[in-house]
């Protein structure tokens, strides 16, 4: 696919263009601070791109607002009692300092830590993510087996990571699904709304009005688990 990027200042926003071959014009607004992206068909020119953006405008403003007024999660220092979210819950950490191997439990409402004895922060993070993707690796499967029969459409390929601007993502092409791994922090129906989302684009590429009226059909609270996975609190993270 063919692709050219440039930058655009529209009333001191700075906005990212890529020029795809695609057929409709979109417009993302992306954490945490509000990037505006646009991805245009390769015939538009940067004056066209212009007069869309302005256009949006209000919306943009709106987003950037939300996103920037959105609750966020401090930088875990994994010490007893603070919080984390688990499948939409928030549950205080518990530490428990013993020999063996390093791992997570869920007891109650406490996230409880099994490590040795001078665990750095940084390893207690790393061992936290990996148990989020140990999390998702145990739902997604039948989350996956159940709309493959729905929508009748096949994923080859599915992988976790972490993503910085969106919850998920799919190479069409390929049939690969990315899920992003803070999605083990949220309501399970967010995933399976991010589930049916990115399965979607198996039936259309776009995110115009057929795509809408797919999710309309077959998900029709879509957009109340879209938007309520889009309030709840972002991590902490290092934007780049």
């Amino acid at each position: 696919m063919s692709i050219v990027s440039t930058r655009l200042t529209i009333i001191g926003i700075n906005i990212d263009v890529v020029y795809k071959d695609i057929k409709n014009l979109h417009i993302g607004v992306y954490p945490p601070l509000g990037r505006v992206r646009v991805a245009a068909p390769l015939h538009f020119d940067d004056e066209r791109v212009r007069l869309a953006v302005i256009q949006r405008l209000p919306w943009i403003k709106r987003q950037r607002e939300q996103l920037r007024s959105a609750d966020r999660q401090t930088t875990r220092e994994m010490v007893p009692g603070e919080t984390h979210y688990v499948w939409g819950a928030r549950r205080r950490l518990k530490v428990v300092e013993r020999p063996g191997r390093a791992h997570f439990e869920v007891d109650g409402d406490r996230l409880v830590l099994y490590a040795p004895d001078g665990t750095s922060a940084e390893r207690r993070r790393e061992l936290l993510d990996q148990w989020y993707r140990g999390q998702l690796r145990r739902v997604v499967p039948d989350l996956i087996a159940k709309w493959e029969r729905v929508l009748d459409v096949s994923v080859p390929r599915w992988s976790i990571r972490r993503m910085k601007t969106k919850w998920g993502s799919c190479n069409r092409e390929t049939g690969h699904i990315w899920f992003n791994v803070e999605l083990a922090k949220k309501n399970p129906y967010c995933l399976e709304y991010v589930v049916v989302h990115e399965m979607m684009h198996h039936l259309e590429r776009n995110h115009g009005a057929r795509f809408t009226r797919l999710m309309d059909k077959f998900m029709p609270n879509w957009r109340s688990l879209r938007d309520q996975l889009n309030n709840a609190p972002l991590a902490q993270e290092q934007w780049a």
